[in-house]
């Protein structure tokens, strides 16, 4: 399983990224291996959230690197970051959350995104801002 078809996929089913972004990379993943099955299933799969249920279920265990993954839905996520509106990416990167693989809901940087977004409710707009910045440092070190 390619973790950049995961994080466009996951990411495009949230409504954080485009499905064209994740249909291009399917494309180009399938170009290059036309012989993978599952890249021909998703080829396929019109449904957003059944290829996200597809991916998860049928390779996603056994064959991601969680860190890859991590580095490059973090990298996604701050570019989204700098050109969305605060409350519109806090109430998606909570869906996000609720979307990931559950090997990895619990573990940093992940589980920051589960409760970013409550500084909001009182109106901490810097302490949501700062927790976002946490993650998007975190593959730094």
């Amino acid at each position: 399983m390619d973790e950049g078809l995961l994080v466009y996929g996951i990411l495009s089913y949230v409504g954080l990224g485009s499905e064209e972004d994740y249909l291009n990379y399917l494309h180009t993943l399938f170009l290059k291996h036309p012989e993978d099955g599952d890249l021909l299933h998703l080829e396929w799969e019109t449904d957003m959230g059944k290829a996200v249920d597809y991916m998860r279920t049928n390779r996603l265990e056994k064959e991601v690197n969680w860190e890859q993954f991590g580095r490059m839905l973090v990298e996604e996520l701050e570019k989204i970051y700098e050109n969305s509106d605060l409350e519109w990416f806090a109430d998606r990167t909570y869906r996000l959350w609720k979307n990931l693989p559950e090997q990895i809901q619990d573990i940093e940087p992940f589980w920051t995104l589960n409760g970013a977004d409550e500084p909001l409710s009182w109106g901490d707009a810097a302490q949501t801002r700062a927790l976002y910045e946490t993650i998007f440092h975190y593959y730094e070190t």
